[in-house]
């Protein structure tokens, strides 16, 4: 979980430029060990429509084309495996590679587990929309009426913790966070003792004078909805969203429970997790031997995310996560009024640069080409890297993950998936050079 303008994963995404230039993708030479792959499946592909005022800029797809290019790119980044699905009006594409078991030939799918990390922000602020909504809360209310002790709580309202405009700062960028995770990996949070950890540490800003991606904004409104709604979120979210909207195979799991369901990917990191919660790259001589293959990713399957929680500890797959942000986009969650308001909700993170990724209620938004619009969230913790989006002007609905958080030279593996998956898909006019994401540390 990093800090500064970044697209959010679990940590924030480590200084990268998203969607920013995605007409500028650059095919990944294959090096390395290769995926296995499968061929990509989809309906038959048919051209979109289009209109006079509004032309198409959506490809017909080729799912060999497609495969390839996600085979090509885990294959590039050593990632044991990955799930690209992809559903438009031309019908729907899954195109999967490798193994979700290093040493073993076990093919990943549209239906296999994995941990959504930071996508859960997704529903954790979907909660808050619809207790708005029934009037039970105000987007205006300071967090110090739900929850006590916090510093400054009376000048920080819902609608900062939201839109990461707290100032207050992240507990994954403690520095003894990670050591902590990886000598107790078993260990069980609370989100009392990871905004201990917060709280310990000077704001970054005053309230609503700047932008911080910060999980502790989503800790404190993870406790706001069991406040409000007098029971624990997992089950909020099972009431609220996984039922309504028919996602069966997607939950926020206990937090002494360390498992995923069948059929799940294990997740694999190069180093501690500090590779993951902190924005530094790998040293030179663990990326020489990553790539080299002679360094083996560690396993951190069954590393307790109960310190995520309501920033990021749900697990889902790629179809029920396909499903949940079309419907989230689409209106099919919140009323006309409020999800008018959720959909104008993102902010420039800078606004020096108003063409960056735009944060809002738990949504990012981006336009990357003159007819094209997505909200999207991206998703990291230690062993896993995701992306979950939607179009609504052309239909297309996009979830990426790969079981490698970061490839050996650093990269967040979904970030890349992504911008080469996008020029499968879009026609994209050509990009000017993007500038340097700012920050705010």
């Amino acid at each position: 979980m990093r800090s500064g303008v970044r697209p959010a994963r679990f940590p924030p995404t480590r200084g990268s430029v998203l969607l920013t230039g995605l007409a500028s993708c650059v095919v990944l030479v294959v090096t390395g060990c290769s995926a296995a792959a499968a061929p990509a499946s989809a309906a038959p592909p048919t051209s979109p429509p289009t209109t006079a005022s509004s032309p198409s800029v959506i490809k017909t797809i080729d799912p060999a084309a497609l495969q390839a290019t996600v085979d090509a790119a885990a294959a590039e980044m050593r990632i044991p495996g990955a799930v690209v699905e992809v559903r438009t009006p031309q019908g729907d594409f899954t195109a999967a590679s490798g193994t979700t078991l290093r040493g073993a030939e076990v093919r990943p799918g549209a239906d296999t587990h994995f941990r959504i990390a930071s996508i859960t922000k997704t529903m954790t602020s979907s909660v808050i929309v619809l207790l708005a909504q029934e009037g039970r809360l105000r987007f205006s209310d300071p967090i110090s009426r739900y929850v006590p002790d916090v510093p400054n709580g009376e000048n920080i309202s819902i609608a900062q913790l939201l839109t990461m405009r707290s100032g207050l700062y992240g507990y994954t960028n403690d520095p003894g966070f990670a050591a902590t995770l990886d000598a107790d990996p078993a260990k069980v949070w609370t989100p009392q003792e990871v905004l201990a950890i917060a709280f310990r540490h000077p704001p970054e800003f005053p309230p609503g004078t700047a932008y911080d991606y910060s999980n502790t904004n989503y800790a404190l409104l993870g406790l706001v909805v069991e406040k409000v709604e007098g029971k624990p979120l997992d089950r909020v979210f099972q009431d609220r969203l996984f039922g309504p909207r028919g996602l069966r195979q997607t939950t926020l799991p206990a937090t002494t429970d360390t498992s995923i369901p069948d059929p799940f990917s294990h997740g694999y990191m190069y180093g501690g997790s500090a590779f993951a919660l902190v924005d530094t790259p790998y040293p030179a001589d663990m990326e020489a031997a990553a790539k080299a293959g002679t360094l083996a990713p560690i396993d951190y399957t069954n590393q307790n995310s109960s310190y995520a929680w309501a920033a990021g500890g749900a697990v889902s797959t790629a179809d029920d996560l396909a499903t949940w942000i079309r419907a989230l986009v689409d209106g099919q969650v919140f009323d006309a009024d409020f999800q008018r308001q959720w959909l104008d909700s993102p902010q420039p993170a800078d606004p020096a640069q108003p063409a960056a990724p735009q944060y809002g209620y738990g949504i990012e938004r981006q336009t990357f080409a003159p007819n094209a619009t997505m909200y999207f969230h991206f998703g990291e913790l230690p062993g896993f890297n995701s992306f979950a989006g939607y179009d609504p002007g052309n239909k297309v609905t996009l979830v990426i993950w790969s079981n490698l958080t970061v490839a050996p030279d650093s990269r967040p593996t979904a970030n890349v998936l992504l911008v080469e998956v996008l020029d499968q898909i879009y026609s994209l006019p050509p990009a000017s050079p993007p500038s340097s994401p700012p920050t705010t540390r």
